[in-house]
């Protein structure tokens, strides 16, 4: 997402450097502690992929994944070449939630920390609760 997702968008408001430089390393070094953790640090037994806990934070991300894909498509395409001025996201689960797209991407990192059940991906995925969940409840007033 991180890699294909400002490719899709529409021209908007410029991000300002600085962020775009924090977002970045925050993105290679949550990369590297996640591959760190499950490379070096954690171990599974031998039927860990059938495991109940893996299936379900397996399909949890799954599902996240595609909630989100689906929602930034719709955010995308609220506005016509040109148009300016705010829009209400309709269809998806914009019908459920006001913020669909958050709602998928801590689901998708709730399901990737049952999955994995490392400290790590756990931790990673309360902090996107706590940050994505603020900028939810923002959008949503």
């Amino acid at each position: 997402r991180a890699l294909i997702f400002p490719l899709l968008i529409r021209e908007g408001k410029p991000t300002p450097f600085f962020t775009f430089v924090l977002a970045l390393l925050f993105c290679i070094y949550n990369g590297y502690l996640q591959g760190r953790s499950l490379s070096n640090y954690a171990k599974y037994p031998s039927g860990w992929l059938k495991d109940p806990c893996f299936i379900t934070g397996f399909i949890g991300w799954l599902m996240g994944m595609a909630i989100n894909i689906h929602s930034d498509h719709i955010l995308r395409n609220l506005r016509k070449p040109g148009e300016t001025g705010y829009k209400i996201p309709r269809g998806g689960l914009f019908e459920y939630v006001t913020g669909a797209n958050f709602f998928g991407e801590i689901l998708e990192w709730f399901g990737f920390a049952l999955a994995c059940c490392t400290i790590e991906s756990l931790s990673f995925a309360l902090c996107t609760l706590f940050i994505l969940g603020s900028r939810a409840k923002q959008h949503h007033q």
